[in-house]
């Protein structure tokens, strides 16, 4: 039960950032909602395995390539579901920054 409620919040999450930000949209609330499942799916799969390859860049650049790596998820969620919408590296690299922070003040708010 405790995983559908954070399925909600990250949904909720995606489309408060959709709101901010002119190139992040959704076609419809479902595609919300699927967006954050496939999201969940590529940050517990994807995402550790290339921290881990990045991890000499990513403390060259002292954490900095991490943000990239977040960034990289989110265009590649927009990519996977049809409904979905990232413009731009750029506006994935900010909306990532700004969805970790709806997220985290969410989470704390909610649960």
């Amino acid at each position: 039960m405790r995983w559908i409620w954070h399925w909600v919040l990250s949904a909720i999450s995606l489309l408060i950032v959709a709101w901010m930000f002119d190139g992040i949209s959704f076609d419809t609330v479902g595609a919300a909602f699927i967006a954050a499942l496939v999201l969940g799916v590529i940050n517990t799969i994807l995402r550790p395995i290339l921290k881990l390859l990045a991890l000499p860049i990513t403390i060259l650049t002292f954490g900095i390539f991490a943000l990239i790596i977040n960034a990289a998820m989110l265009i590649l969620a927009g990519h996977l579901v049809s409904g979905f919408h990232v413009s731009g590296f750029f506006t994935a690299f900010f909306g990532s920054i700004v969805l970790s922070i709806v997220s985290s003040v969410l989470y704390a708010v909610l649960e």
